[in-house]
């Protein structure tokens, strides 16, 4: 099984205000540098970071970096981005995990991989709603090229078997939409660092 591991980190950041959420300091450390270390640490066959910025480019060490073709990407165009480098790299797996979501650890990525078959994805769940990380087989390669909108791979995440979607606790599924999140994940504790 060849894995590539596809981080994100393409987005506008609206929400955050008029600095780059991705690179707003976690405990010292950019905010999609937690992110990068997990998948980093589960030793893929391939690290690709979709990119707008150089400065986030920058911080992503180790990794491939590639760009939307699109100005105002949403996040269908930067996983299209993702993908396309990752079905050239020769993967037979695309793990899918997002630049702001810091709290997501090595194991939960593992889990997230063995879910997956080749067949059908495999994602994670706080038990509400099912969300990235999510792991694809190549043979979905297709389908991913072709979703468009904001909603990235949701409409092929809803229907999964209960095998194919693994658990996790709210805090590890946490992304950072807003300096009052940052704030809030500043003040958590040592123990749900990646």
């Amino acid at each position: 099984m060849t894995i590539a591991a596809v981080l994100l980190a393409a987005g506008a950041s609206r929400r955050y205000g008029s600095s780059d959420k991705l690179l707003a300091p976690l405990w010292g450390t950019p905010l999609v540098v937690h992110a990068a270390r997990a998948l980093r640490s589960i030793a893929p066959a391939h690290l690709i970071a979709v990119v707008r910025s150089d400065d986030v480019a920058r911080v992503l060490t180790g990794f491939t970096i590639t760009t939307p073709k699109e100005d105002a990407p949403d996040q269908a165009d930067s996983l299209r981005a993702g993908v396309a480098l990752a079905s050239a790299c020769g993967a037979s797996r695309i793990l899918v995990a997002l630049g702001d979501m810091p709290f997501v650890t090595a194991d939960l990525l593992k889990d997230v991989v063995a879910a997956c078959t080749d067949a059908r994805p495999g994602a994670t769940t706080d038990g509400d709603r099912i969300t990235p990380p999510a792991c694809f087989p190549i043979i979905m390669a297709a389908q991913l090229m072709a979703l468009k909108g904001d909603r990235g791979a949701a409409s092929l995440l809803c229907n999964l078997p209960a095998r194919a979607v693994v658990e996790a606790e709210a805090a590890l599924l946490r992304d950072i939409d807003s300096p009052d999140m940052l704030h809030v994940a500043q003040a958590c504790s040592n123990d749900t660092r990646t």
